[in-house]
């Protein structure tokens, strides 16, 4: 398939297909154009987000299945292959004869490339190794003054994960502040969101085929641009005192305050209504993991507020009422609440 074929018939499934580089998209034209095309036949959507519980079973059962035929003895050999230098030429040509790429995103709705990122994070034994020592920590340090931001190599050096060297870094380069926020961080948060959408906007203004659909873009900017997909690392960095995980929460905090023009949602007589609504629109849902919920759709539930707040409130409505809630599975903890905590909210109203 040539490169604008394979773009036309890629953006069908992936919307965004014509931001990505055309390498990439090649790559994805062999790998991924004919499963989408047969989950479309079956009605199943291409997933992007977080995986669910039932996609991390079915890459587990792939990668079982793989071993057991190629007789490879560990999910860290196969995924990470150059770590074993002597054995690199046989499981190559193993992944090949075995058809790796087919094997491993069978009956997962996604693109490829997500598919192998997550088995990765999931099967690298370095990203489960505990807190971070302080010996750790300086040689982090010492290592990034040499290297810079070459996390693969870091990562080879510390025997942990690229993406836990990487996060880690972010976390301990400046001093964080853990206390209540100051009206000057406040600002520097708001003006550093504020930028990243405006530059955002104007790459996309760049791209855009007419003023009519630039205009149709600048009237959802209140909705999707505020609060969705927002590069928090590069936030962090122009906030400079606060992790990124904290300049998120605030500022779904401040968007939260705005839209609701001050009102406490979760106050009062609202605030049961609100939980008798949110335990009972997801009820309806019937799904069986958290990711499969419309987040975006059941904040109108709520009142008009981001979705990050609603789940913040659906994880502190789990926590403080159902018991043993972490060996509950997410359909079990939706039961719960609705057969023994919506009466007593609604007595309660």
């Amino acid at each position: 398939v040539d490169l604008d074929t394979a773009k036309q018939e890629l953006e069908e499934f992936i919307p965004h297909v014509r931001n990505i580089s055309d390498s990439s998209i090649r790559k994805m034209a062999g790998r991924d154009l004919v499963r989408f095309k047969q989950f479309k036949k079956q009605g199943i959507a291409v997933k992007f987000g977080r995986f669910s519980q039932k996609e991390n079973d079915q890459i587990r059962k792939n990668i079982e299945e793989f071993l057991s035929i190629t007789g490879i003895d560990s999910a860290e050999k196969l995924l990470f292959t150059s770590r074993f230098p002597e054995d690199k030429e046989t499981i190559s040509r193993l992944k090949v004869e075995h058809l790796f790429c087919e094997k491993l995103s069978e009956g997962i709705p996604r693109p490829w490339r997500l598919i192998y990122y997550r088995a990765r994070k999931m099967f690298d034994p370095n990203n489960y190794k505990g807190r971070y020592t302080k010996e750790e920590k300086e040689k982090l340090k010492k290592y990034h003054a040499l290297h810079g931001n070459d996390w693969k190599k870091i990562s080879e050096m510390m025997s942990r994960s690229n993406l836990s060297v990487a996060m880690k870094y972010s976390e301990i380069k400046s001093a964080i502040n853990y206390g209540p926020w100051s009206k000057e961080e406040t600002q520097k948060l708001m003006r550093a969101v504020e930028e990243v959408i405006r530059k955002r906007m104007e790459m996309e203004d760049a791209d855009s085929l007419s003023s009519s659909s630039k205009s149709r873009r600048d009237l959802s900017i209140d909705r999707e641009k505020l609060y969705q997909k927002l590069p928090w690392t590069e936030i962090e960095a122009k906030v400079g005192t606060r992790y990124w995980r904290q300049c998120k929460q605030k500022w779904t905090t401040i968007l939260t305050n705005k839209m609701t023009k001050g009102q406490q949602l979760y106050r009062g007589t609202k605030g049961l209504q609100a939980k008798i609504n949110l335990i009972k629109r997801l009820h309806e849902m019937k799904v069986e993991d958290a990711n499969e919920v419309n987040w975006e759709e059941l904040s109108n539930t709520i009142g008009d507020v981001p979705k990050a707040y609603v789940q913040a409130k659906f994880y502190k409505l789990k926590v403080s009422c159902v018991p043993f809630w972490q060996k509950k599975t997410f359909s079990e903890i939706i039961d719960y609440l609705f057969e023994e905590k919506l009466p007593e909210l609604e007595e309660k109203l």
